[in-house]
């Protein structure tokens, strides 16, 4: 259908057809749903007309090629002017194959096999019948206490860039209305939605503009670079207003600076919102505030539907405003082909062969081996040797709650547990739960040791339950919890060798674990093939290469704790500084327990002979940064080797280290190699005082190394 055709197509809807196309209402709401008619509790309340649901213009959360075709259907049969649905759902990091979380993912640093991740998760949703994929979710995180870190790369925004994109490239693919094996992405959540004070979900997040466009706007920026199809609003305040609401910061910044022509949608009941955060008197008030600032979708409530009309009869909002909302929704539609082929990709016959099938299986097991990170590895317990007995224990020892939150579709049932996975190396195994995640009696304290008595080696498989990360599950005290850490100190006297298998979702604090065994393994929720994955990497099969993207506190009193810190007046560690008078706490140190960048191998690499092609670089110049990376361990393995730089003194203040790029190698044992990082002057460059984006002359510190703490270094001078 061409731009005409649907300008035309505009023309003939009526001021409530347009409006009811603006909303999105979950499955149970439309006829051909297997669900339909099972509107209870607050969807119940919402009192949405038969007429609204007839015209609306979007579905959230359908699965299934056959409901979504019947829904599809019944709507086209019923719709005066056969206008399409969109079926829109949650696909964080997959759809039934789930892959790790996304802050595991980008413990990876491995940005084709998480498009492949994307790719994946498109395929399987598009012949169920999905249209549009709720990710990726690229908020900046800093406090390790929000749930919603899980679903975040991290704390680093070029990095936090780079995977924005290739998400977006795995989802969308390159010609969306052809392909249909991929699907629409939306960016989320816009904006600065990890940084809620407290680390306390849905909280007020409150930081100055140039915040904002440093660290928490670029990897936004990234996606719809790469061509996002959507936006989602944020729940939190920016600037003290609501994002749902925020006319400055989605018509001014998101639309005018940024570029983004395409569907902006609120999240679940961000509209109505508006009233408790204090900016809305009523309904009415909230729509009015969303439809000005550039809503186009408002998500399950009914200030739209209820009070659009009316304030464009009472000449408070002009009907354009509703008519450009209404086009580019219908554009999305056209995008995706949804006019000619409104069932698009759903397949009910292909299902079953694409759905879970092998070559996806191995996919999500190789990201869920790479996104692992050994945080400790003392006396070479690991890799475990399959002559040796070995004791599983623990609470997440058969358990297949390793997928976490947002899996939607995912199934524990279909998860390989560690148990299984083991089991798949060695002909037997000694397994005891040990404690529940909150709870252990004197019963299952006498079962371990039991089970540990014989062993040559004890593994321990232990974490958060899914509900105690993700959407609303914050947590104040982030250590494991106590009954996990009893085990730890109970089995602890039996003085075996002891390797902690983790399964989380934030960084946690690790006082308990990372001093009581000999060996931790951070396996986050990895996903479908979970235990294959963490099999894999306890018997060397795979060589650990997972990488923090995000600091481990040294105690949940630093938070928010990123190695990007500003440097104070009075840093501690200063060759002048004074014993007390310096920034620091007087009870713990002020750097995490785990940097930004940390991970260990079963093998080791050097690096030397650090060079640059010169040392001043100018804006027609760049810098060439060499150097050699040797492998002098036992084993093939792959290394991160990241770049970071310091601007000495910037107009305004500047992070003590930024990472500006990195190379994720492989080296056989006895292999070296050189890496050449090319340096130009644009990334050097930040916003001033007045939000101009610039760099400034002077002195530069570059660094390189596996980590953001323990690298080599090298001044330059930047000339103008």
């Amino acid at each position: 259908m061409s731009g005409n055709k649907l300008q035309s197509l505009l023309e003939q809807m009526t001021l409530d057809e347009k409006i009811a196309q603006l909303m999105q209402l979950a499955t149970p709401f439309f006829k051909g749903a297997k669900e339909q008619g099972q509107i209870t509790g607050p969807m119940a309340e919402m009192g949405v007309s038969g007429d609204t649901v007839q015209n609306s213009g979007s579905v959230l959360g359908a699965s299934g090629a056959q409901e979504i075709i019947n829904i599809q259907r019944t709507h086209l049969e019923e719709n005066r002017l056969g206008i399409p649905l969109l079926f829109m759902s949650d696909i964080v990091h997959g759809f039934k194959t789930i892959f790790p979380v996304p802050l595991a993912i980008g413990c990876s640093w491995d940005l084709e096999l998480t498009e492949k991740s994307a790719e994946i998760a498109a395929r399987e949703a598009s012949v169920s019948g999905v249209h549009v994929t709720f990710a990726p979710m690229v908020d900046l995180v800093r406090d390790p206490r929000w749930g919603r870190v899980m679903e975040s790369t991290g704390e680093d925004p070029f990095l936090n860039s780079e995977f924005a994109r290739a998400f977006v490239r795995g989802f969308q693919g390159k010609e969306l209305t052809t392909d249909t094996e991929r699907v629409a992405a939306c960016v989320k959540h816009f904006a600065a939605y990890g940084a809620p004070e407290g680390g306390r979900d849905y909280n007020t997040v409150d930081m100055s503009e140039r915040e904002l466009r440093e660290n928490y706007l670029p990897a936004y920026q990234a996606a719809l670079d790469e061509g996002c199809e959507m936006v989602m609003t944020a729940f939190n305040t920016v600037f003290g207003i609501p994002a749902t609401g925020n006319k400055r910061l989605m018509r001014e910044m998101l639309r005018e600076e940024m570029g983004f022509d395409g569907v902006l949608i609120s999240d679940w009941g961000a509209v109505k919102e508006m009233i408790p955060h204090g900016v809305a008197e009523n309904e009415k008030k909230a729509a009015y505030k969303a439809i000005t600032a550039g809503l186009d979708i408002e998500m399950m409530t009914t200030a739209y539907v209820n009070h659009l009309k009316e304030l464009v009869e009472e000449q408070m909002v002009d009907e354009s405003l509703i008519d450009e909302a209404v086009l580019r929704i219908l554009q999305l539609k056209q995008k995706l082909g949804l006019f000619e082929n409104p069932y698009r990709g759903a397949n009910a016959d292909l299902e079953a062969e694409v759905i879970m099938s092998a070559a996806h299986r191995k996919s999500a097991r190789e990201l869920a081996g790479k996104s692992s990170v050994l945080l400790k590895n003392e006396h070479h317990v690991l890799p475990l040797k399959k002559e040796q007995k070995v004791a599983l224990i623990g609470p997440f020892a058969e358990s297949g709650d390793i997928l976490g939150p947002w899996s939607w579709l995912g199934s524990r049932d279909d998860a390989v547990t560690v148990k299984e996975g083991i089991l798949s190396k060695i002909g037997s195994l000694t397994v005891a739960k040990g404690c529940d995640i909150e709870t252990i009696t004197d019963a299952q304290i006498k079962e371990a040791v039991k089970a540990a008595e014989n062993a040559d080696v004890i593994v321990l498989a232990l974490g958060e339950d899914s509900d105690m990360s993700g959407e609303a599950g914050c947590r104040a005290n982030i250590q494991l919890p106590s009954a996990q850490l009893q085990l730890i100190r109970e089995l602890k006297t039996l003085d075996k060798p002891m390797v902690a298998v983790l399964f989380n979702g934030r960084p946690l604090d690790l006082h308990g674990v990372l001093d009581e065994t000999d060996a931790v393994l951070e396996a986050w929720y990895p996903g479908t093939e979970g235990g294959h994955a963490v099999a894999d990497l306890l018997y060397g099969d795979v060589n650990p290469s997972g990488r923090l993207t995000m600091s481990f506190p040294y105690h949940v009193g630093q938070v928010p704790v990123y190695y990007n810190h500003f440097n104070t007046g009075r840093p501690q560690g200063a060759p002048d500084a004074q014993e007390r008078y310096v920034s620091q706490y007087l009870d713990i140190p002020n750097e995490p327990l785990l940097p930004f960048g940390y991970g260990l191998s079963y093998t080791t690499f050097t690096y030397s002979d650090l060079k640059l092609t010169c040392e001043t670089m100018t804006e027609e110049q760049p810098l060439d940064i060499s150097i050699t990376v040797l492998n002098d361990g036992p084993v093939a393995g792959e290394e991160v080797v990241q770049l970071y730089i310091r601007d000495h003194s910037g107009e305004v203040i500047r992070p003590v280290k930024e990472l500006k790029d990195f190379r994720k190698i492989s080296l056989k044992p006895g292999e070296a190699t050189d890496i050449t990082f090319t340096l130009t002057e644009d990334q050097l460059r930040y916003h001033h005082s007045d939000l101009q984006f610039k760099s400034d002359p002077g002195m530069f510190t570059v660094y390189i190394g596996r980590n953001s703490k323990d690298t080599m270094e090298h001044t330059f001078k930047l000339e103008k």
